[in-house]
Parts: C-alpha cells; structure tokens; sequence
C-alpha cells in the first residue's frame, strides 16, 4: 500500500519570538512511501542532489528513532521525496523532513498517533518546537516545552488582510553556524524588550492590529547577532514602506520574511534590491500561510 504525507516549510522565530513562535508556510516536502523489501530512496524537485538516497536519509533516520523509542521494528522502506523547500535557506527543511519521518513510522508500525503526540514526539527529536510545531497544526504556531519536556502548542490564524512572502537569497546559512554567534546570555533589559515586543506581536496578529508594526518585530535576542552572517540584513529590518508591516530573519536564515498589508506584494522586491546591492541576487516566493499542517493520504 501507498501512502503519502505531506509536510508543509516553516518560518520560525518571527522576529522577537526566538524559538517560539512559527508560521507554515505553502511550500511543501511531500513524500510517498510504503514497506519494501529494501530501503530505496529517490529524490526529486528542489535541491534534489542534496537528498541523501542512503541510510543517512534524515527522514529514514528519524523513522527509525521513532521505531526504537516505541520498541519497534521498521521494516525497510520505499521512499520518493518529491521537496520544494529551499534547503539551508531558514525555512524549515529539517523541521519538514524530521516530522515526514515520524509520520511514516507511525504510519508503518500503526501506532496510531495523534496530531499532539507526532508533535511531541518531533519536537523532542528536533530539540526545540517552533517549527515542526508548524508543520504538524498549520497557520501560526506558538510552542514551548513543559516542565515535564512536553511540547505544548496553540494555533493562531493570520488576519485576512495581511500577506507574506519570502525572499531567499542565492547562499546557505547553516542553522550551527548562524547559533555559533548568539550569546550565552542577555541582560534584563534586552529580555524585557523581547517579552514586551512577542506579546505585541502575537496580540497583533490576533487582532489584526496594523498600528504595532513595525514595532511589534523589533528583536534583540538573534538578528543582531546574525546580522554580519546575511550581508543586507541591517538595512532589511529598517525597511519602511507603505503598506510594509516589516521584515524578520527566517528561521536561522538567511532568507527573510516579509509581513505586509494585502495590495502590497510588491514591497518584497525592496528586500531583493538590497541583496542585489550587496552581491546576491534572490528569488521571491509568495508562499502564503498554509492553514492545514500535514496531510497523509492512501494513494493506492
């Protein structure tokens, strides 16, 4: 039997919403799969050469940490992974990829398994919740891990009139590399803003609140920081234009995401200038937010 899942990209962080707020995005990694007699993985789409078609597969790999964790034996797999996310570019590539694979085993060894319990379980391997918390419940996310390491997650629609896009840049930004700059610590003041500012941001969001942007993204716990790896970055957060509510550093990066009022697509074309101007051209993709999470179907 053929099965198919469907996982869509993720942009984390969303400004002042370090490792806890997320946003799913229409992009999507959607994989086909059955047991087989021998692990075969093909990839296709974008980025395709960077799929592993080996035992080192991400999704085959957390499979089969699933499989373990629940005392359980994974049969070998077919696989075709057919990806349209940027891979590297800070939109939730691995998130995508981890959650496909705890979908499939639980599909594979019939575990049965909840939206909820897949989240927990792709956030413990993740080792943070934002992203793949948007690809399990769609829209935009707020997550965190609880005192006893549960993922614990509520879903936010976007307003109406607003629209996203993202603009990606032609360069890789390793999530370990753009974590090596952060700092071990904050202050109280720098914690304050941020707190002030995720509260704004998500009050914002639920209302519809234009007049709090482009405050409500303002951040001091990350983009700072990862400034001098996104060349432009500085000058991208200080965009202001009508019809612009603001820019935020996608995930790690070094894509960024642009929040603005509906009838203003066109804003997004500032960020690329400013990439072109330092070297790099972009691509802009109107992905809009996808409000459904995964999807799993039985082809045949």
């Amino acid at each position: 039997m053929l099965h198919q899942v469907k996982v869509p990209a993720s942009s984390a962080n969303l400004g002042p919403g370090f490792d806890a707020l997320g946003m799913a995005l229409g992009i999507h990694l959607t994989c086909r799969f059955r047991a087989a007699e021998r692990l075969e993985i093909h990839g296709y789409g974008r980025d395709a050469s960077l799929i592993s078609p080996g035992e080192n597969n991400l999704i085959w790999q957390t499979a089969l940490n699933v499989a373990t964790t629940a005392g359980r034996v994974l049969p070998p797999i077919y696989l075709e992974v057919h990806n349209e996310i940027p891979i590297g570019k800070g939109l939730g590539s691995s998130a995508a990829a981890l959650t496909a694979g705890v979908i499939i085993a639980d599909q594979l060894l019939g575990l049965g398994w909840s939206a909820h319990r897949i989240l927990d379980e792709a956030a413990r391997i993740e080792g943070h919740p934002d992203n793949v918390a948007a690809c399990v419940l769609g829209s935009i996310v707020a997550s965190a891990i609880d005192n006893n390491g549960v993922a614990r997650a509520v879903r936010l629609e976007l307003p109406e009139k607003f629209g996203v896009a993202v603009v990606v840049p032609d360069f890789v930004l390793l999530t370990h590399e753009a974590r090596t700059v952060l700092p071990s610590s904050y202050s109280k003041a720098d914690a304050i803003f941020n707190v002030q500012r995720s509260a704004l941001l998500i009050a914002a969001l639920a209302t519809g609140t234009v007049s709090a942007f482009p405050t409500a993204l303002e951040d001091r716990f990350h983009q700072p920081y990862r400034a001098r790896l996104v060349p432009g970055l500085e000058e991208i957060l200080k965009l202001r234009a009508p019809g612009l509510l603001g820019c935020a550093l996608s995930g790690a990066g070094p894509s960024v995401l642009v929040l603005y009022e509906r009838g203003s697509e066109n804003v997004a074309e500032l960020v690329s200038q400013i990439f072109a101007h330092h070297g790099h051209q972009s691509e802009i993709l109107h992905a809009q937010i996808w409000g459904a999470g995964y999807e799993v179907t039985t082809i045949e």
